[in-house]
């Protein structure tokens, strides 16, 4: 009789149906049917949202074949959530693996056009709760799915959004480490609530702001502003990272870009009477891209079409965002 069950033999993905791949320490990553149970009951990541995880993008280029953007940030972001959680999560190379076992598999199963798009999760758990004295074992998996563009009727008429007390002091943040305000972890409960209290009151997003009122971040998204200076140079800020927001890939992917074109960078510390006079606000993410914001609390402010096409366009091109990435602190002060 065998001692130890067999390992499931690697699914074959459906047309439509979303890929899912599996991480084993030592084992090449593996196809599985996501229509199946895979996690404990006891996975610590379902029982006390225990863990990380990021959302990258892939699109289809001119030959149908899928390229997964920002990929060094997305991973340089997943070590640094994992470090600061202490979860021995997967290194590079096996999640590289994964995703091109994860592209490949879609490609299999779906006929692929350019521009076809897919969300792509890499997710990971603390793992099944373990006896005393006996180390967690993590839980890795990437999971694919199609990924709609956004609408040019949605970004062109951008979207609504309510000021939002976090109800975190920014000098408490800087001063406490285990609030993991600086990590991806898939503790989401507090900002899904606030987009439904956004929803309920008439808007779209949400930016959230500290207690000692600071501009801080959205649920799943980070605040752009651009400004004119006197001499005609464009300007373009993100709240600064220390007062305990996550450093934005797409934001330093778009930064770079913007650094090449002649603008000057600046990252906060900002404040709600900042948005005054803006050329122009976004909230920017991996999926969504570039969305203009046209109104704050109600109050309407700018969208500027040109400036959205053009921060897109950056975003979309993909440029390396040098130490950009990092969202190092660089007060721009005139």
């Amino acid at each position: 009789m065998p001692t130890s069950n067999p390992v499931p033999a690697a699914h074959t993905p459906a047309p439509g149906e979303p890929v899912l791949v599996l991480l084993s320490p030592g084992a090449d990553p593996r196809l599985a049917d996501p229509a199946a149970p895979h996690l404990s009951v006891t996975d610590q990541g379902v029982t006390r949202g225990d863990g990380l995880f990021e959302t990258a993008l892939a699109v289809a280029d001119e030959t149908g074949t899928f390229a997964l953007r920002k990929l060094g940030a997305h991973l340089g972001r997943l070590a640094s959530s994992a470090d600061a959680l202490g979860i021995a999560a997967p290194g590079p190379e096996p999640w590289r693996a994964a995703i091109e076992a994860g592209l490949a598999g879609f490609a299999a199963a779906n006929p692929v056009a350019p521009g076809d798009r897919l969300s792509v999760r890499l997710t990971v758990t603390r793992g099944p709760e373990a006896p005393a004295g006996v180390e967690a074992r993590p839980t890795a998996w990437a999971l694919l799915t199609p990924a709609a563009r956004t609408s040019d009727a949605e970004r062109a008429e951008g979207v609504r959004v309510l000021l939002l007390e976090r109800g975190l002091d920014s000098a408490a943040v800087e001063g406490a480490p285990w609030l993991l305000t600086g990590a991806k972890t898939l503790s989401y409960a507090v900002n899904m609530a606030a987009l439904r209290h956004a929803k309920a009151h008439g808007a779209d997003d949400v930016v959230f702001t500290s207690a000692d009122g600071y501009l801080l971040e959205g649920p799943t998204s980070t605040l752009l502003l651009a400004r004119t200076g006197a001499d005609g140079t464009r300007r373009i800020v993100t709240p600064l990272r220390q007062k305990g927001i996550l450093a934005g890939t797409s934001q330093s992917v778009i930064f770079a870009a913007a650094e090449a074109a002649g603008w000057r960078l600046g990252y906060g510390p900002l404040a709600p009477a900042d948005l005054d006079g803006a050329d122009g606000l976004w909230l920017v993410s991996s999926v969504r891209g570039v969305l203009p914001i046209r109104t704050v609390d109600g109050r309407d402010v700018p969208v500027d079409a040109e400036l959205t096409e053009r921060l897109q366009a950056w975003l979309d091109a993909d440029g390396d965002p040098g130490v950009h990435v990092s969202g190092d602190p660089i007060r721009d002060e005139d």
